[in-house]
């Protein structure tokens, strides 16, 4: 019976943790928007978590900007906005994500959707902010988050060095480089250096 009891007292406990990462939609909104310029918060798209995990809109936007709050499985805290010319990639990566596919398995499924034209690509470059730090700088009551890091990435689909006149690696910290050139995944990628 004391078996019993203790294993329901640990299913309970563990259940009640599960949903405790859930954080309140305010917080996961002021977070997400920490990835975004100051000038385009309040007016962005946000997506964040329902009680039960499941990503929902939390905010509606008006402007060309898609956040997505923390997600609560992965170690760290990491936001990121984004153009909503690349909400169709991003989007069908998530659902892919959600059918249990590898990185390997998403990046040939939309592949193959992107040369087929089933998935579009923007037509300009688009750009992508990413804030992330560590759980243990992160505020869950105030959204805020300490020594985060800032990563920039433009999408730039089938760039390539050569056209771009970028790197193909960085060669010095903070350097713009080209990252999957020649590919519907080309992108500049930019890691500011902190200060």
């Amino acid at each position: 019976m004391k078996v019993l009891l203790s294993i329901s007292l640990l299913l309970i406990s563990c259940t009640g943790f599960a949903q405790s990462k859930i954080l309140p939609s305010e917080i996961q909104i002021k977070t997400a928007l920490l990835a975004a310029p100051e000038d385009q918060r309040s007016a962005a798209m946000v997506y964040g978590y329902d009680e039960s995990g499941k990503l929902i809109v939390l905010q509606e936007g008006s402007n060309n900007l898609i956040c997505l709050a923390d997600d609560p499985e992965f170690e760290g805290i990491k936001v990121v906005c984004y153009a909503k010319k690349l909400e169709p990639f991003m989007a069908r990566g998530r659902e892919l994500t959600a059918e249990g596919k590898s990185e390997i398995e998403k990046r040939k499924t939309r592949k193959e959707e992107v040369e087929s034209g089933k998935l579009k690509m923007p037509d300009t470059p688009s750009t992508m902010y990413v804030f992330s730090g560590s759980s243990e700088d992160y505020n869950e009551t105030t959204g805020e988050l300490k020594n985060g890091k800032y990563r920039y990435v433009v999408y730039i689909p089938y760039a390539t060095a050569e056209s771009t006149g970028l790197p193909l690696k960085p060669d010095n910290p903070g350097m713009p480089w080209l990252m999957d050139p020649g590919t519907h995944r080309a992108h500049i990628m930019i890691s500011p250096t902190s200060n």
